[in-house]
Protein backbone atom coordinates (compact mmCIF):
# COMPACT_ATOMS: atom_id res chain seq x y z
CA UNK A 1 0.00 0.00 0.00
CA UNK A 2 1.35 3.44 -0.95
CA UNK A 3 1.77 6.35 1.42
CA UNK A 4 -1.53 8.14 1.97
CA UNK A 5 -2.10 11.40 0.13
CA UNK A 6 -3.68 14.15 2.15
CA UNK A 7 -7.09 15.51 1.34
CA UNK A 8 -5.59 18.97 0.76
CA UNK A 9 -2.65 17.77 -1.36
CA UNK A 10 -4.44 16.02 -4.22
CA UNK A 11 -8.18 15.61 -3.88
CA UNK A 12 -8.61 13.21 -6.81
CA UNK A 13 -5.83 10.93 -5.61
CA UNK A 14 -7.26 11.13 -2.07
CA UNK A 15 -10.70 9.99 -3.32
CA UNK A 16 -9.17 7.08 -5.22
CA UNK A 17 -7.16 6.00 -2.18
CA UNK A 18 -10.19 6.25 0.10
CA UNK A 19 -12.23 4.12 -2.31
CA UNK A 20 -9.47 1.54 -2.42
CA UNK A 21 -9.25 1.46 1.38
CA UNK A 22 -13.00 0.91 1.57
CA UNK A 23 -12.89 -1.91 -1.02
CA UNK A 24 -10.09 -3.68 0.82
CA UNK A 25 -11.48 -3.07 4.30
CA UNK A 26 -8.53 -0.98 5.46
CA UNK A 27 -10.68 0.80 8.04
CA UNK A 28 -7.80 2.25 10.02
CA UNK A 29 -6.44 3.99 6.91
CA UNK A 30 -9.67 5.86 6.17
CA UNK A 31 -9.80 9.63 6.54
CA UNK A 32 -13.20 9.47 8.26
CA UNK A 33 -13.47 13.19 9.03
CA UNK A 34 -13.07 14.22 5.40
CA UNK A 35 -15.15 11.29 4.11
CA UNK A 36 -18.08 12.45 6.25
CA UNK A 37 -17.58 16.01 5.05
CA UNK A 38 -17.61 14.90 1.40
CA UNK A 39 -20.68 12.70 1.81
CA UNK A 40 -22.61 15.57 3.38
CA UNK A 41 -21.49 17.88 0.58
CA UNK A 42 -22.63 15.33 -2.00
CA UNK A 43 -26.13 15.36 -0.51
CA UNK A 44 -26.25 19.15 -0.55
CA UNK A 45 -25.09 19.13 -4.15
CA UNK A 46 -28.03 16.93 -5.19
CA UNK A 47 -30.41 19.31 -3.44
CA UNK A 48 -28.86 22.37 -5.08
CA UNK A 49 -29.09 20.76 -8.51
CA UNK A 50 -32.81 20.19 -8.03
CA UNK A 51 -33.22 23.78 -6.80
CA UNK A 52 -31.36 25.15 -9.80
CA UNK A 53 -33.68 23.40 -12.26
CA UNK A 54 -36.70 24.50 -10.23
CA UNK A 55 -35.53 28.12 -10.28
CA UNK A 56 -35.13 28.18 -14.06
CA UNK A 57 -38.45 26.41 -14.54
CA UNK A 58 -40.26 28.90 -12.27
CA UNK A 59 -38.63 31.83 -14.05
CA UNK A 60 -39.88 30.58 -17.41
CA UNK A 61 -43.36 29.90 -16.05
CA UNK A 62 -43.47 33.49 -14.82
CA UNK A 63 -42.24 34.80 -18.16
CA UNK A 64 -44.89 32.75 -19.98
CA UNK A 65 -47.59 34.04 -17.68
CA UNK A 66 -46.55 37.70 -17.63
CA UNK A 67 -45.25 38.11 -21.18
CA UNK A 68 -47.08 35.50 -23.26
CA UNK A 69 -46.66 37.61 -26.39
CA UNK A 70 -42.87 37.14 -26.20
CA UNK A 71 -42.98 33.37 -25.74
CA UNK A 72 -40.60 31.47 -27.99
CA UNK A 73 -39.80 27.87 -28.83
CA UNK A 74 -36.68 28.35 -26.74
CA UNK A 75 -38.84 29.04 -23.67
CA UNK A 76 -40.87 25.91 -24.41
CA UNK A 77 -37.68 23.87 -24.73
CA UNK A 78 -36.42 25.24 -21.42
CA UNK A 79 -39.70 24.33 -19.72
CA UNK A 80 -39.49 20.78 -21.08
CA UNK A 81 -35.80 20.37 -20.31
CA UNK A 82 -36.13 21.62 -16.73
CA UNK A 83 -39.09 19.34 -16.09
CA UNK A 84 -37.13 16.42 -17.54
CA UNK A 85 -34.10 17.24 -15.41
CA UNK A 86 -36.22 17.51 -12.27
CA UNK A 87 -37.79 14.14 -13.08
CA UNK A 88 -34.31 12.66 -13.57
CA UNK A 89 -33.18 14.08 -10.21
CA UNK A 90 -36.20 12.52 -8.49
CA UNK A 91 -35.68 9.16 -10.20
CA UNK A 92 -32.00 9.09 -9.25
CA UNK A 93 -32.60 10.37 -5.72
CA UNK A 94 -36.21 9.77 -4.61
CA UNK A 95 -35.58 11.31 -1.18
CA UNK A 96 -35.35 14.72 -2.90
CA UNK A 97 -39.14 14.60 -3.30
CA UNK A 98 -39.53 15.95 0.25
CA UNK A 99 -38.03 19.28 -0.85
CA UNK A 100 -40.74 19.72 -3.47
CA UNK A 101 -43.32 19.42 -0.67
CA UNK A 102 -41.55 22.06 1.45
CA UNK A 103 -43.13 25.47 0.83
CA UNK A 104 -40.22 27.33 2.46
CA UNK A 105 -37.73 25.56 0.19
CA UNK A 106 -39.83 26.25 -2.93
CA UNK A 107 -40.28 29.88 -1.89
CA UNK A 108 -36.50 30.32 -1.71
CA UNK A 109 -36.15 29.34 -5.37
CA UNK A 110 -39.31 31.22 -6.35
CA UNK A 111 -37.84 34.49 -5.00
CA UNK A 112 -34.74 33.93 -7.11
CA UNK A 113 -36.90 33.09 -10.13
CA UNK A 114 -38.83 36.36 -9.63
CA UNK A 115 -35.58 38.29 -9.55
CA UNK A 116 -34.41 36.65 -12.77
CA UNK A 117 -37.80 36.99 -14.48
CA UNK A 118 -37.88 40.69 -13.58
CA UNK A 119 -34.50 41.18 -15.26
CA UNK A 120 -35.49 39.27 -18.38
CA UNK A 121 -38.93 40.84 -18.76
CA UNK A 122 -37.74 44.29 -17.72
CA UNK A 123 -40.58 44.41 -15.22
CA UNK A 124 -40.35 45.27 -11.57
CA UNK A 125 -40.08 42.31 -9.22
CA UNK A 126 -43.19 43.73 -7.52
CA UNK A 127 -45.17 42.78 -10.67
CA UNK A 128 -44.88 39.14 -9.61
CA UNK A 129 -46.76 37.63 -6.66
CA UNK A 130 -44.78 37.60 -3.42
CA UNK A 131 -45.70 33.95 -2.87
CA UNK A 132 -45.33 31.26 -5.50
CA UNK A 133 -48.63 31.22 -7.40
CA UNK A 134 -48.11 27.67 -8.66
CA UNK A 135 -48.58 24.39 -6.84
CA UNK A 136 -45.97 21.72 -7.38
CA UNK A 137 -48.31 19.64 -9.55
CA UNK A 138 -48.67 22.58 -11.95
CA UNK A 139 -44.97 23.31 -11.94
CA UNK A 140 -44.12 19.75 -12.96
CA UNK A 141 -47.07 19.24 -15.34
CA UNK A 142 -45.88 19.35 -18.98
CA UNK A 143 -49.30 20.62 -20.10
CA UNK A 144 -49.39 23.50 -17.62
CA UNK A 145 -48.98 26.82 -19.48
CA UNK A 146 -48.30 24.79 -22.62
Amino acid sequence: MSKATSYDQDFLLWTQQQAEYLKKGYWAELDVEHLVEELEALGRSEQKELGSYLQVLLMHLLKCQYQPERRTKSWDNTLSNCRDQIQDCLEDTPSLQCFLQDSVWIQKYYRRACRDAAKETQKSVENFPAECPFIIEQILDPSFLA
